[in-house]
């Protein structure tokens, strides 16, 4: 009896205990029960967004021992693994590509666990249960996005197709201090940072970091008013809510730093991190206006002054972008693990993702070759 399991597909996370979900996520903040519920009670992932939750529950004797994250999306905004070319073909070729069954942590292109299970038979049974899921609600694929390594190879002999994709970590070598971090750097990639940095204090714009509960509610406001108006900015719809930064505020507050740039006292911008003992993730900015260099101090250099000075081992600095390189923070391969309903729809897709990733692997490679460090040591 004790090994009998049963899958059971909620709506909601509330009527989950927060500390059974949190044992299964290993302590990862942006898979905690606090951050999900939050984008969902928040209606930032919710039905009326297009993230409508369907999370898979495995109770093994009555107790929870497996769980997914899982949404039916009907678009693929928010994801950070893009498909929209998969759609636009399988729509031109009569399908129908939305709704598509979804295994990923909303707005948040961080790796970790997915199959959330400590033994590999639950693992397995829930990545089979996702699947048959898919197959009842006659959907075209059901996608993971960002396992871990480990995770995306079980994925892969379960028969799933694997995409690879590149992020930019920084990772701390013990360093005492920013300047010893950039004594690593060679000379141009040194001095070009030190500029970026005088540009923003000239600009009289200081900085405070505020952890946890030391982030006010008028904080919050501000925040969130930077992080709306330069989406907007930039022609986008921002994701996230006043709502849903104060939920988290108040439910995972010793896991938030908010990096405050202050002129003349007042609040200009604000980036906000997620961290643990051994990682911080960069998630969100805003300003009220332009400063060279300001996107970089906020983001970057202020993450990883954090990080140097907390001990944390590694920064993650979100998905995308060469121009992180740069400044430290150097190339890292993500996965994607993918099952497609029609077998002529999945065997075009799997030679697209075969010829995909030979070119991600070759762009690593040249990335790293152009890595801002001294060679062994020495002066470039």
């Amino acid at each position: 009896m004790s090994d009998q399991i049963l899958l059971e597909v909620v709506d909601t996370l509330a009527d989950v205990p927060a500390g059974e979900w949190d044992r299964l996520a290993s302590g990862h903040p942006l898979l905690s029960h606090a951050f999900l519920h939050a984008l969902h009670e928040s209606g930032s992932a919710a039905p009326d967004s297009g993230w409508t939750p369907r999370f898979l529950l495995l109770r093994r004797g009555g107790h929870l021992a497996g769980a997914l994250p899982l949404y039916l999306k009907d678009h693929s905004y928010g994801e950070y693994v893009f498909d929209w070319a998969w759609a636009d073909a399988w729509h031109r070729a009569g399908g129908t590509y939305y709704p598509k069954l979804l295994c990923a942590i909303p707005f948040t292109p961080v790796a970790g666990p997915r199959l959330l299970a400590t033994e590999a038979r639950d693992r397995s049974a829930l990545l089979q249960g996702a699947i048959r899921l898919a197959q009842e609600l006659e959907v075209s694929s059901f996608h993971c996005l960002f396992p871990t390594e480990a995770q995306a190879l079980e994925c892969e002999q379960a028969g799933l197709m694997l995409r690879r994709t590149v992020q930019f970590h920084w990772h701390n070598e013990g360093f005492r201090s920013f300047e010893d971090f950039l004594a690593r750097m060679n000379h141009e990639k040194r001095k070009k940072i030190r500029q970026e940095r005088r540009r923003v204090r000239e600009a009289g714009v200081e900085f405070v970091w505020k952890v946890g509960d030391e982030i006010t509610d008028e904080d919050w406001r501000f925040f969130a008013r930077c992080y709306q108006d330069t989406y907007r900015r930039h022609h986008s719809t921002p994701y996230l809510n006043l709502d849903f930064f104060r939920r988290i505020g108040r439910s995972m507050s010793p896991n938030l730093l908010l990096a405050l740039g202050l002129r003349e006292g007042e609040p200009v911008c604000a980036a906000l991190d997620v961290f643990s003992a051994d990682a911080l993730y960069g998630r969100y900015w805003g300003t009220t206006t332009y400063v060279p260099g300001l996107h970089f101090e906020a983001c970057y250099y202020q993450a990883i002054e954090f990080c140097i000075a907390r001990g944390i081992a590694r920064f993650e600095g979100g998905a995308q972008g060469e121009h992180k390189l740069a400044r430290g923070l150097m190339p890292v391969t993500t996965y994607s693990a993918h099952w497609v309903a029609d077998p002529r729809f999945d065997r075009a897709v799997r030679d697209y993702v075969q010829r995909e990733s030979r070119g991600v692997a070759a762009y690593v490679n040249e990335l790293e070759e152009h890595a801002p460090f001294k060679d062994d040591g020495l002066e470039v």
